[in-house]
């Protein structure tokens, strides 16, 4: 069975042949960066200063006052919250060897039939995607089988913007529907081992020396 998440599935769309490198051959690995390891560090402060009070570093501190706006919001507060489902699309173990998708939302607040979901994003905001918001309200959904609407946003931290969703549970069947055609295409991909180079601008930062349209940085 095919196990998926946002970040694989977006890899995979991006280029399959660096995808099958990967995740399928695994005989490369993805280039750590400097932009990757910021947006670690940021993650993890920004983490800890929900879940613990952790005081942010001098350098983070511009980030307080959205951090704080988020703190307000009354309910449960899950911060790096881990979810996945099975291939019936019910919930199951973030590891469960059953387990489909799966995925960790920054921060999810649960308050009754209400709930809210924040990614943390320390890159442009200039084209924001928000399919992995939908990824993590479907599984919420599952998960937490009271909520109805769900308010969610990418919070560009650096860029001090929100970009906000709204979701609600008769919308279930609509959100899946964004996923299928990409779900189909890894699908047949690993059916017939298809796995074609697909230049694009992001091939500066690809691992597979091997690959024809690959640039050395």
């Amino acid at each position: 069975m095919i196990t998926w998440s946002y970040s694989s599935l977006k890899e995979y769309t991006t280029c399959p042949k660096q995808y099958f490198h990967l995740k399928v051959a695994k005989n490369y690995a993805k280039k750590t960066t400097e932009q990757m390891l910021y947006g670690s560090e940021v993650h993890s402060a920004l983490e800890n200063y929900v879940r613990d009070g952790t005081p942010l570093a001098k350098n983070y501190e511009r980030f307080r006052l959205p951090l704080d706006a988020l703190l307000e919001i009354e309910g449960t507060r899950y911060p790096e919250h881990k979810m996945a489902l099975d291939a019936d699309k019910n919930p199951c173990g973030f590891d469960d060897e059953k387990r489909w998708v799966r995925g960790i939302a920054d921060l999810l607040i649960v308050d009754g039939e209400s709930a809210y979901i924040v990614d943390y994003k320390t890159g442009s905001n200039k084209y924001p995607d928000s399919k992995q918001l939908k990824l993590m309200a479907l599984m919420a959904y599952a998960h937490f089988p009271d909520v109805v609407r769900i308010k969610a946003g990418l919070l560009f931290i650096t860029r001090n913007a929100f970009v906000p969703e709204e979701y609600r549970r008769d919308q279930i069947s609509r959100l899946w529907a964004d996923f299928t055609p990409s779900l189909e295409r890894l699908k047949i991909a690993y059916e017939n081992n298809l796995w074609p180079a697909t230049p694009n601008s992001l091939c500066g930062w690809c691992p597979v020396d091997t690959c024809r349209f690959y640039k050395e940085r």
